[in-house]
């Protein structure tokens, strides 16, 4: 890991010894930070690392209690976005920022619009949006096409194009690729390249460790709002810039693996939908955690919705401690001691303008057909929140909450029912490092109390960090079941491939492995 020593003189934008303290919390503490022309510098770091509120300093929305930054050599230190923007350096947020009752083109100009003789140009407008939107990949679509009509995808493509409309010098991504299909992160790396050839310097903000080895040139890592290192290429080992993330090495990320009973809690015997999944066949044991792999439109989440009652199987047969189940809502699944961690916490699993402990409480309210014990209720929402590490934060609203303390609220709102079978869909999508591994402890602490466990995730190292077993779908097909000791991700992709294998005629044994 190199460290900072002199700038070289083609820094574009220089950040020394920048702090900002905030009531109780110094969020930045003596950064020092550098953005060169043509380059990308991804900024990594956990949840509360200082990241955000760097950034928010870069584009003028804080203002620095400390140190000094310089643009091209001349003193930097906007009064605001707009002044930032102005300047050259323009920040796309993580959360979408358009008006959805506004046309594209009115979107990317807003505020800054063409006109003629003092009156609205929207032909000029359209126009000039529609030569951005064919540089980000979205040529499809006219300026004077609705916001509101648009996916969140395309949407976060139309902040990037409001971003470039702007000619920015350095400009910020925070999480571009969270909301992105695969399609269109090529897409955003192309637009990353250009951006490069044309000299703005790019900053990168991003969760997702194995992107950086295609996007960064180099990598600053922020721990407790300090610079705990730094390197200066983008191909790092992703288990060392965890170690620098969390300040320990990514071998205590992964909680340790218990072995599960023989009893069997929950067994699933030829569960179809068609379209979607076919003849699967499972068994779940007591203090288990099976592990769900497989491709894009595998059919996992479809499989656990449907064993969670959030969808209708066409046939087959689910059976809870020996005795068939007939689960025709997530109602009636809850009811039988089956729940549901969804993978889209924000708008499935919390309320998001609803407190902490007002979401907790929630489904046990609707469950309860008597006079509500008010008193009682509480008690058991502070004791689950609690034992899931959220002491201190039931009063604030979902919505201001990291991901990782959502999903505790999420999980803590299922511990007031004492669930028999835990079903969670990617637990841990866009938490930082170090809240998964508090995610990963709570669900073997579940399956150390009894509980039967089904881990859905498409991250291999950890679907393999976390389960006693890994079912394999393919094509909507139970292509098999490794046992720990069978673990590897040559032999899961195998098993996830199998499907289109089978497709161009490639035999395969009962582990999905190629035959001769």
């Amino acid at each position: 890991m190199s460290t900072s020593g002199q700038p070289p003189s083609d820094v574009l934008l220089e950040v020394r010894g920048v702090s900002k303290v905030f009531p109780g919390v110094k969020a930045l503490d003596d950064v020092d930070f550098d953005v060169r022309p043509g380059r990308v510098v991804a900024l990594i770091g956990e949840n509360g690392a200082g990241k955000s509120t760097l950034t928010k300093v870069l584009s003028g929305v804080y203002l620095p209690d400390g140190g000094r930054m310089r643009l091209e050599d001349e003193e930097y230190s906007p009064a605001g976005p707009r002044d930032a923007a102005e300047k050259g350096v323009v920040l796309i947020h993580q959360e979408l920022s358009l008006l959805p009752n506004l046309t594209l083109a009115e979107n990317i100009f807003v505020g800054r619009e063409p006109r003629k003789h003092g009156l609205l140009d929207r032909r000029a407008l359209n126009k000039g949006a529609e030569v951005l939107l064919e540089r980000v990949g979205l040529g499809h679509l006219k300026g004077d096409t609705m916001t509101s009509l648009c996916s969140v995808a395309v949407q976060q493509l139309v902040e990037i194009a409001k971003a470039l409309s702007q000619d920015p010098r350095v400009l910020v991504f925070d999480e571009p690729t969270a909301p992105l299909g695969d399609d269109e992160v090529k897409i955003l790396y192309s637009i990353v390249d250009d951006l490069k050839h044309n000299g703005v310097g790019i900053v990168w903000i991003t969760h997702r460790l194995g992107e950086t080895a295609r996007v960064a040139d180099e990598i600053v890592v922020l721990r407790d709002g300090q610079r705990a290192g730094a390197w200066d290429h983008g191909d790092v080992p992703v288990d060392q810039m965890i170690e620098a993330m969390v300040g320990r090495s990514i071998d205590k990320i992964f909680p340790t693996i218990g072995t599960y009973r023989p009893e069997v809690v929950l067994e699933v015997r030829e569960l179809t939908r068609a379209g979607e999944f076919e003849n699967v066949s499972f068994e779940l044991h007591a203090g288990e955690v099976l592990g769900i792999a497989g491709l894009v439109g595998a059919g996992r989440t479809e499989l656990v919705e449907s064993i969670a009652g959030a969808r209708r199987p066409d046939s087959g047969e689910v059976f809870l401690d020996g005795q068939p189940l007939t689960i025709k809502s997530p109602r009636d699944a809850i009811a039988k001691s089956i729940v549901l961690v969804p993978e889209d916490r924000k708008n499935q699993g919390l309320a998001q303008d609803l407190t902490i402990e007002d979401n907790i409480g929630l489904p046990k309210r609707a469950f309860i057909d008597r006079i509500m014990n008010n008193r009682r209720l509480h008690d058991e929402v502070v004791a689950a929140s609690q034992s899931v590490n959220l002491k201190g934060l039931l009063p604030q609203l979902a919505r201001t909450l990291s991901g990782g303390n959502q999903q505790k609220g999420v999980i803590a709102k299922w511990l007031l029912f004492s669930p028999r079978v835990f079903i969670f869909d990617e637990p841990t999508r866009g938490i930082d490092v170090g809240a998964r591994s508090a995610i990963y402890e709570m669900i073997h602490e579940l399956a150390s109390r009894g509980a039967a466990i089904i881990a859905v995730s498409s991250e291999l190292p950890e679907v393999m960090g976390i389960s006693n077993r890994i079912l394999v779908l393919s094509g909507g097909r139970a292509e098999g079941i490794l046992e720990r000791e069978e673990f590897s991700e040559t032999a899961i992709m195998r098993l996830a491939v199998a499907d289109h294998m089978a497709a161009l005629g490639a035999p395969r044994d009962a582990k999905g492995h190629d035959k001769d």
